[in-house]
């Protein structure tokens, strides 16, 4: 059955080719017709399974036929990593058509995701919290909205989602087409079906969830110790190529990654303690083939798809049997094949058992002919959590020791520093030194003019003793020096400006009255005549004006 047979647009063919796919998986061939006629769809679906390309294609294919400008399609993910993939496979699909989406997921910047929410892109994939963060503000408005999609249901219900996504329920509107997907089918899933669905159209919901048809699965029992140097020698004897390591919790996935990388094995990281450029980095460079090893914990087990992944390993047995069937479930996609190992200590006999019960088979088990089970590693690869809590425990009471003893420090200091200032409060208060006043500078009489008529001084004359003070002013007059009819310096002029230059080397300065009636130069330096005053515009002076 082709998928030109579903009655898509021509364009949205054309993608599908592009991206490879030739016929649809059963997921598929299940969802896309009730989808395209507008029902609500409830379906269970494995990962790896096709399932995201069986909503993407009905919603971009009725969306072709509406306005654009207005959001019209929301769809909701438990992970930042599904959400960026979703993202991704939707531009594969419609790179022939004008639609458009957009993630919206923490860990980034708000700003351009509240640009996409304004400018009304035409699909929105998000994650619940980040969601939640853009409803408070005006701007996220989805009045206009005709498509939801919960992908990956029990994943949400498993994280805590569930009160968040009945948030976001509010702000959608009420008649719509709403899909729900997911790998198992618990209750409260089912109870939320029935809340958000209208006689549904179901797919699979009787089938238990089991790993893809095209996995090998395979134990390796070890001790927990040595379960660092089995997978150094499975890297090192060729058998794991591109691989994705999953441990149980993120010291685990940081301790391995150390040991590989000290072992010179290109080796990324990714758990919900890495930033969202860390993670993005991290996944992105496996995905290139970057890196060989990929250490991770169950935040990528669900929806991430890597294309011809060779290899899965759990490096821990998971609790839950569903966490183990969607970790294996990273490899063999679309129908391909792929090797899933796992390495099982005797503790953890338990958790493989249910294991076992859940695929309805026992997994065979894999013993490494030449490796040294019976060694013991030189150093510890985890500090157990009862020592790391017993440091933290301890840390924290040096802390709060050093505290108290600084703050009693401060008390015994504080009372000395308060009976200091009291003690310099009681002392006499020394009088204030006034700065002498600087030397006062007299005006000097002005000598006769040439008619003899003696003209007033400007101020009084200087009191006896005052000459060494007035000598230090070039150019004063003091009654020590001769006078400027003597053949010595004359004065300075009323308004106390210095004259022009002397006619040579030791030669007296010459003072001018530069005031408009003022005597002009020296007698003795003019030959008997005064000179006009200068108008300081540089004109001539009036008639009259000497």
């Amino acid at each position: 059955m082709p998928f030109s047979s579903f009655g898509l647009h021509p364009d949205l063919l054309r993608g599908v080719k592009e991206v490879g796919f030739t016929r649809p998986t059963p997921i598929q061939t299940d969802a896309i017709p009730p989808a395209l006629e507008g029902r609500d769809v409830l379906a269970c679906a494995m990962t790896g399974s096709g399932k995201t390309a069986a909503f993407v294609l009905p919603i971009l294919h009725r969306l072709m036929a509406r306005p654009r400008g207005r959001t019209r399609a929301l769809v909701i993910t438990p992970t930042r990593e599904l959400a960026a993939q979703i993202e991704q496979h939707l531009a594969e699909l419609a790179v022939h058509t004008p639609l458009s989406g957009a993630a919206i997921f923490g860990g980034v910047a708000m700003g351009p995701q509240e640009h996409a929410l304004r400018s009304g892109v035409d699909v929105v994939i998000a994650t619940p919290g980040r969601l939640l963060d853009h409803f408070r503000h005006d701007y996220a408005r989805l009045d206009a909205l005709e498509v939801l999609v919960l992908d990956e249901a029990d994943r949400m219900l498993d994280m805590g989602f569930l009160p968040d996504i009945r948030k976001v329920l509010k702000h959608l509107p009420t008649k719509r087409q709403t899909m729900l997907f997911s790998a198992t089918m618990p209750g409260p899933i089912l109870e939320l079906a029935r809340e958000l669905q209208r006689n549904p159209a179901t797919v699979n919901l009787e089938r238990k969830a089991v790993p893809a048809v095209g996995i090998t699965q395979a134990l390796y029992p070890v001790a927990e110790v040595l379960k660092p140097a089995l997978f150094l020698e499975l890297i090192r004897r060729g058998d794991l190529k591109d691989v994705i390591v999953f441990t149980r919790t993120k010291h685990r996935a940081n301790r391995l990654a150390e040991v590989l990388e000290r072992a010179g094995v290109s080796v990324a990281r990714i758990h919900g303690n890495r930033s969202q450029a860390q993670r993005t980095l991290a996944l992105d460079g496996f995905k290139r083939g970057q890196f060989q090893v990929l250490v991770a914990t169950d935040i990528v087990a669900r929806g991430i798809d890597i294309e011809e992944l060779s290899h899965v390993v759990n490096f821990d047995v998971p609790h839950v049997p569903e966490d183990y069937i969607h970790r294996v479930g990273r490899t063999a996609r679309a129908e391909a094949t792929g090797d899933a190992f796992t390495f099982v200590s005797p503790e953890e006999e338990g958790d493989l058992r249910a294991i076992e019960r859940a695929v309805g088979r026992s997994l065979p088990r894999i013993v490494v002919s030449d490796f040294d089970y019976s060694a013991r590693p030189a150093q510890r690869f985890e500090v157990p959590i009862g020592e790391r809590i017993a440091a933290i425990r301890a840390r924290r009471a040096e802390e709060r020791k050093r505290a108290k003893e600084k703050a009693e420090r401060r008390s015994v200091q504080e009372p000395r520093r308060s009976s200091g200032r009291d003690h310099r409060s009681d002392a006499p208060a020394q009088p204030r030194r006034e700065p002498a006043p600087p030397p006062r500078r007299e005006a000097h009489v002005a000598p006769p003019s040439h008619s003899g008529t003696a003209r007033k001084p400007d101020r009084p004359a200087a009191a006896p003793g005052q000459g060494a003070a007035r000598e230090r002013v070039r150019g004063a007059w003091s009654p020590d020096r001769p006078r400027a009819d003597e053949g010595s310096a004359r004065a300075p002029s009323r308004d106390g400006r210095r004259g022009s230059r002397g006619t040579g080397p030791g030669q007296p300065r010459r003072q001018v009255d530069h005031r408009p009636g003022g005597t002009g130069s020296h007698p003795a330096e003019t030959g008997g005549r005064s000179r006009p005053p200068r108008r300081r515009g540089g004109g001539r002076p009036r008639p009259g004006g000497a």
